[in-house]
This record gives structure tokens, sequence and C-alpha cells, in this order.
């Protein structure tokens, strides 16, 4: 049995950015493809990047991503 951390206000704030940037990358590759030779790149909002970063660093975990996976592994853990 695994106990779950209790977040902050700002780490649980730069773990929603990033399941939001990754379900965002996540669509973009999914409308990327198309036929043969006409894929293209996926594309994502700066604005989305942008909120991600804001909110790593408000929450002190910019540079730190061992500690921000270990947060959202606690947070949202795989089944």
């Amino acid at each position: 049995m695994t106990t779950a951390t209790v977040l902050t206000d700002h780490e649980r704030a730069a773990v929603q950015a990033y399941l939001r940037l990754l379900h965002t990358v996540r669509a973009g590759f999914d409308t990327a493809s198309g036929p043969p030779g006409a894929a293209r790149p996926p594309i994502v909002p700066p604005t989305v990047l942008a909120e991600a970063d804001r909110a790593l660093e408000a929450a002190g975990l910019t540079g730190n991503e061992e500690e921000f996976f270990r947060l959202l592994r606690s947070w949202c853990p795989r089944p």
C-alpha cells in the first residue's frame, strides 16, 4: 500500500499544468499524422508551455525534475 503525498497549491498547479501540456502534446501528435507524405509536426501553443514553466517556477521545481516527477507519481500513480 502506498501513501499519497499532500501537495502544496503550487505543487498541485505544477502537476496539473504538466498534465495539460502532456495531453496537448499527445493531441498534437494524433492530429499531426495523416496521409503518407502529409505528416506535419505537432503544434503546442506557447501559452501551454509558458503555463507549465510558470507553475514549475512558482512551486520551486525549476531544474528539479527528479522531485517534480516524484510528486507527479505520488499524486497521479499509474494503475
